[in-house]
């Protein structure tokens, strides 16, 4: 997945992985791509669009 620079950390991503894939740092996304199933929920969720596959 790739984060875009405007992205706010504001967490909706993470608070939706039926995962548990993301994790919220203090200016960065930890995201485990190689456990991802690609739901796309996380970029369908992100209310500034900064998400991408």
């Amino acid at each position: 997945m790739k984060v875009k620079e405007w992205c706010m950390f504001c967490g909706e991503c993470a608070g939706v992985c039926p995962r548990n894939l993301i994790e919220v740092r203090e200016n960065s996304l930890k995201f485990s791509e190689d456990q991802c199933r690609e739901c796309n929920i996380c970029i369908q969720v992100c209310p500034v669009r900064a998400l991408e596959r």
